[in-house]
């Protein structure tokens, strides 16, 4: 157990910017906004432009997937899988509350060889309430036992290697109550501005707006330098 934590600590970290990312989710008035960029690298070598990283469940609810390329898709499957056994068993959709512990319990299950992947949870809820939060993989094996391994917001969720520049772009851009264009706007600015001061993810940007009554997608143009 010490091993595996000395190489989660001084190598794990290296990992989830192998392949490079930049997520965000935010929130408006009973709607919001997941937005991710769209490069796919091996280090600072570009191996695609049009990589996806954001994955719709249903209707509402629609998870983002930030850290090693590889990993993210085996944890998607593993998540359709238990989506799908969910909703023959209820016959109903999961809530994005209860999705949100399903990723901590499947990202639990493998903790002492986790995914290497920083996932971001965004869906509308009861009364149509936004939801959105985020999780680190590699310590919710300890915080699962506590209940804190969540971290659930009112306003933005940022995850991947522009994370940092990411929270300053949020911070300026976001105001309360957004409606679904100027979400779209706020979104796009931050994620843009963002990307551009990391070398390890861009390429334009892949935003979905979901509301109540549909949800639109959009591709975002941005330096391919």
């Amino acid at each position: 157990m010490l091993l595996h934590l000395f190489f989660l600590i001084f190598v794990g970290w290296q990992v989830f910017e192998y392949n490079g990312s930049t997520i965000v989710g935010m929130v408006g008035k009973n709607c919001f906004a997941i937005a991710s960029d769209r490069r796919l690298g091996v280090n600072l070598q570009t191996v695609a432009t049009d990589f996806q990283r954001i994955y719709k469940f249903h209707d509402k609810l629609l998870v983002g997937l930030s850290g090693l390329g590889t990993d993210a898709q085996t944890l998607y499957q593993r998540l359709v899988f238990r989506h799908k056994l969910y909703q023959l068993r209820e016959e109903r959709d999961m809530k994005p509350e209860t999705f949100a512990n399903l990723v901590s319990a499947v990202l639990y299950e493998k903790r002492f060889g986790p995914y290497f992947c920083q996932p971001v949870i965004a869906g509308l809820g009861d009364d149509d309430k936004p939801f959105i939060c985020t999780m680190d993989s590699t310590w919710s094996s300890y915080f699962m036992y506590i209940g804190q391994n969540l971290e659930l917001a009112k306003d933005c969720v940022v995850a991947g290697s522009a994370s940092e520049s990411l929270y300053g772009a949020c911070e300026a851009f976001f105001k309360p109550d957004m409606e679904p264009d100027e979400l779209f706007e706020v979104v796009s600015q931050a994620l843009l501005a963002s990307v551009d001061r990391d070398c390890l993810s861009g390429r334009g940007g892949h935003i979905y707006i979901v509301t109540p009554d549909d949800t639109k997608e959009k591709i975002l143009k941005g330096r391919m330098d």
